[in-house]
């Protein structure tokens, strides 16, 4: 994972439980010019934080090569877009940090010691950070070496080289524009994702196990998120004023009575505008790959 600048990969390619999605960046650079999907079959892959998520190497290769194969470029070069339940971020609030970078990333690291499952020795670690009041939020994402290994894996084998890799949440991040308090959800199969911004600078992140699926309705994703609202009304006196929504199959319904539930202003994240040729790839599946290029 990578938080220093880039240039930017054409491609992104999202793997989740279910499927993989590949996308190539538009011309004018503001939408998603081509998209394609190749299901994967049951069993291949199991997103956790601390045990081995890749169980079918060779489905998994396949499906990346066969979603990629429409949309690829003469560039290799992708973004690779793993599951939030692969990895952790965590923010974390500090006075100061130290200007050299290797020094700050220690630093980072020793803070991380207390929020992990596991040693952090073991993990790769990106960090991006931020001037906030007084001192400096940090954005951290972190996880097990190995678990990145085996998404890398898969591309590489696929003939892909990931250069860069992100979970899938804080790829979607990159499609919002959020000048006043905004929360972004994203649901998978597995979870609900949730981060609320302000003026850009990403104040709230949590990421929930999600029982329900992508069956989840409008009543049970604001049941879920509740609890997050308030915290962040208590914890900034401020007030979510928009709320955009990712993942959910068919959101008219769900998005309809989210509204009702929180009095706030609810819509799809991905619109018609973002993507040029869906290729049948639903819009709501696209908002990982669409922030990962924008």
């Amino acid at each position: 994972m990578r938080s220093e600048r880039y240039d930017r990969p054409p491609l992104a390619c999202e793997v989740s439980a279910d499927q993989v999605i590949a996308a190539r960046i538009g011309d004018n650079g503001a939408a998603l010019g081509a998209c394609a999907a190749r299901p994967l079959p049951e069993g291949s892959l199991a997103p956790d934080l601390t045990e081995a998520n890749v169980l079918r190497p060779d489905s998994l290769r396949r499906a990346i090569e066969e979603a990629l194969e429409p949309v690829a470029t003469r560039s290799r070069d992708v973004i690779a877009v793993l599951p939030d339940a692969a990895a952790r971020v965590v923010l974390l609030d500090f006075e100061a940090l130290p200007q050299k970078r290797d020094e700050a990333a220690g630093v980072v690291r020793f803070r991380l010691k207390k929020s992990l499952p596991f040693d952090v020795d073991r993990a790769r670690v990106s960090y991006h950070a931020q001037p906030s009041g007084s001192g400096i939020k940090v954005v951290a994402t972190v996880a097990l070496a190995n678990v990145i290994e085996e998404y890398e894996s898969a591309f590489r084998d696929a003939g892909y080289a990931p250069g860069v890799v992100i979970p899938s949440m804080l790829a979607t991040l990159g499609a919002v524009d959020a000048v006043r308090p905004t929360m972004v959800l994203k649901v998978d199969s597995y979870t609900t994702s949730i981060a609320i911004l302000d003026h850009s600078q990403l104040l709230l992140f949590r990421t929930l196990e999600n029982t329900r699926g992508l069956g989840i309705t409008g009543d049970q994703l604001a049941e879920d998120v509740y609890p997050s609202v308030v915290f962040f009304q208590d914890t900034y006196r401020l007030n979510v004023e928009h709320i955009y929504v990712a993942g959910l199959p068919e959101s008219g319904s769900a998005l309809s009575s989210l509204q009702a539930q929180t009095n706030v202003n609810v819509q799809d994240l991905v619109g018609a505008r973002d993507v040029h040729d869906v290729n049948g790839v639903p819009r709501s599946r696209l908002a990982g790959v669409l922030g990962a290029l924008l």
